[in-house]
């Protein structure tokens, strides 16, 4: 982060701290999972947002290892249902923001169908979708989106199946956010993560990350050496969907980040509820006890 940055982190100090956990941390060293984890902290202090104004959900993975290392309301969910989760918590309670997160095993082998019906709905939440292309808790199992070539447990000649290519499969949802960074720049992962947090519906966002222990494919290094600002590109227009799709087409050579589609002329799911239109509360609000006798015979 620039100087004028660390000034306005300092300045909320508190409000980072209050995420800070006694639990230790069981992530190897040179986990991607640090970074995401200090740039999610730094993005809540900048925006203000305190303990009480955040759910956090963590699917199954080294992901959701990080579930107990932040300050908050957290759930632990089921492999491949984070974001079905996170959903729930975010239309029952639209006055917190939901930060749900899962790893390419759960978002794109286990849990597709909840990734699609999330974009197509457009829910008010936050989905950081950790990218180290394999199973990492399980021990380094090749995923949907480990590479041709890739010596894993589970396939030690090689992966001969062709991975998917995540944004391009988001992509061509027709959602209204979408966004890449790397674990290694975390500055620049602070503010990606800042502006999904101000997004007014689902905000995908892809953070390219190694997995020190299990995929020697894809180091720090790696990425690094691939990894480009989309602000680069002369006359980049993120409200232009197939500007994007043909970013994102290649994948394994330049790594675009940062906000790579927006769609800010789409509402979130309960403001296309017409029959809210009226009613203040949330769904949270309305829960209570129903007498239902007169509807007994």
């Amino acid at each position: 982060m620039e100087n004028k940055d660390l000034k306005k982190l300092a300045a909320v100090a508190k409000n980072y701290l209050e995420f800070d956990s006694n639990e230790v941390f069981t992530w190897c060293g040179d986990c991607g999972n640090y970074g995401i984890q200090n740039a999610m902290k730094r993005a809540l202090a900048l925006e203000g947002l305190g303990r009480q104004d955040v759910v956090f959900v963590y699917d199954v993975g080294c992901n959701g290892n990080g579930s107990d290392k932040i300050e908050g309301y957290t759930i632990h969910g089921l492999h491949g249902r984070a974001i079905s989760l996170g959903a729930g918590c975010a239309l029952a309670n639209t006055n917190v923001k939901v930060i749900a997160s899962a790893g390419d095993g759960a978002t794109f082998s286990e849990g597709p169908q909840h990734l699609i019906h999330a974009i197509r709905s457009n829910y008010p939440m936050v989905f950081i979708f950790h990218n180290n292309e394999n199973y990492g808790l399980t021990t380094g199992q090749a995923s949907a989106l480990t590479p041709c070539g890739a010596r894993m447990n589970g396939t030690p000649g090689e992966v001969a199946t062709p991975p998917l290519n995540p944004l391009q499969f988001v992509l061509s949802l027709d959602p209204s956010f979408v966004a890449r960074s790397f674990s290694g720049e975390v500055g620049h992962l602070t503010e990606v993560l800042r502006a999904a947090l101000n997004h007014d519906g689902f905000a995908f966002v892809e953070v390219l990350q190694a997995c020190p222990t299990y995929n020697k494919e894809t180091p720090d290094e790696w990425y690094a050496a691939r990894v480009k600002d989309v602000g680069e590109i002369k006359g980049y227009d993120r409200a232009d969907i197939w500007q994007a799709r043909k970013l994102v087409a290649d994948v394994g050579e330049d790594f675009y980040m940062g906000v790579l589609y927006e769609d800010k002329s789409r509402v979130s799911f309960m403001k296309t509820q017409k029959y809210r239109d009226y009613i203040k509360s949330t769904l949270v609000d309305e829960v209570k006890h129903y007498d239902i006798a007169k509807l007994l015979p």
